[in-house]
């Protein structure tokens, strides 16, 4: 019987064990990114993208909630204008987003605060690339940390994926906004 003992012992302490060293090299930053080509000069569609009121219109999340309350303070268009947002619905939950940073005509750099239904900071971003005079490439992405030993989810998590498709739908949408006589 010890010995049945001391054997289920050691098998759980390895099936604990195995995750905790794999985590140990599994990178604890993580970036989802997705894009699109919008038939629009770059100036024309970065103008519109850097404001957080237009994002309201084109992001996914923004639109899931038809009760969404939403306040804002600061200039739109301007580092340090945030958007804030509370919803009852799980989707979307309570936070604010702030342009950190905008670099004219190529970069937005925002951060991410959610209060609810998790806490966490992340951060954020909008490139604008000019394909031709009439095409941009407007890439949409998000990246944060995990801490050691959750980051071992990134590996099994199809959170990512997630991600990479609710920026799909949103800059699907905010093609069809800047793209009103191709539909």
């Amino acid at each position: 019987m010890k010995f049945n003992l001391k054997n289920a012992f050691f098998s759980i302490l390895i099936l604990i064990t195995i995750p905790l060293v794999i985590a140990l090299f599994v990178d604890n930053d993580y970036n989802v990114e997705n894009e699109i080509l919008i038939q629009q000069p770059k100036a024309v569609v970065f103008d519109y993208v850097k404001s957080l009121r237009n994002q309201d219109k084109f992001s996914k999340w923004a639109n899931i909630d038809p009760n969404i309350k939403k306040s804002y303070s600061g200039t739109d268009r301007t580092a340090g204008f945030v958007s804030a947002w509370e919803s009852d619905h799980p989707e979307v939950g309570k936070g604010e987003q702030e342009i950190i940073k905008i670099t004219e005509g190529q970069r937005i750099d925002f951060e991410f605060r959610f209060f609810e239904p998790f806490a966490g900071v992340y951060s954020g971003y909008m490139i604008t690339e000019a394909v031709s005079a009439a095409e941009t490439k407007v890439r949409w992405g998000f990246g944060g940390r995990m801490d050691y030993p959750f980051n071992l989810m990134l590996l099994t998590s199809s959170f990512q994926n997630t991600m990479k498709k609710d920026f799909g739908i949103g800059l699907q949408n905010l093609k069809e906004q800047l793209e009103p006589n191709t539909n």
